[in-house]
């Protein structure tokens, strides 16, 4: 009788492990999954996933702390005209501003989102069109890549004299 308690045991045990292994597995999978990329800070945004902070307004608004969103006309800019938003958005926020590149940019489409195709509880009033980033394209060093937030898209066949929507990052 002892003999059979002791096989029993081992299954036992090892239906344990296995029920642990399992429980192990399942968190590691749920907390990879359930990761938050974004964390709200007022007019900002922290990317933890590309490692920086979004302005969370399109250039030409300002955030609104009363109502919680961007407020104010979007303006399009071209590349000349980025370059004195970066400038401005340093000398009243400080830090360093820049374009998102393309695979910064491309990361906050939301496929399961209506159009706009973007978390709006992260980035309010996101106008559904092409955005500027400051990726180049390799085979025609005169386009930029731009992606689409009215389709998720990205696109290269924009030129930098080109009037486009823009989102400021700065690196964390």
């Amino acid at each position: 009788m002892a003999h059979i308690l002791q096989f029993s045991t081992k299954i036992g045990s090892i239906k344990m492990l296995n029920r642990f292994f399992s429980i192990i597995f399942l968190f590691f999978v749920w907390s990879s999954t359930s990761f938050a990329q974004f964390f709200e800070d007022g007019y900002t945004i922290k990317d933890v996933r590309n490692n920086i902070i979004w302005l969370r307004c399109t250039a030409g608004q300002t955030w609104d702390y009363d109502v919680n969103s961007c407020v104010g006309e979007i303006v399009k800019l071209n590349h000349e005209e980025v370059e004195i938003a970066k400038t401005q958005a340093a000398e009243q926020l400080g830090g360093t501003w820049r374009l998102p590149t393309l695979e910064e940019l491309q990361s906050l489409v939301c496929e399961k989102c209506d159009k706009p195709k973007i978390n709006e509880k992260y980035f309010p009033k996101i106008s559904p069109e092409a955005y500027w980033t400051q990726t180049q394209n390799k085979f025609n060093s005169k386009m930029y890549w731009t992606v689409n937030f009215m389709t998720g898209h990205n696109y290269s066949r924009f030129f930098a004299y080109q009037q486009l929507p823009v989102l400021l990052v700065q690196d964390r």
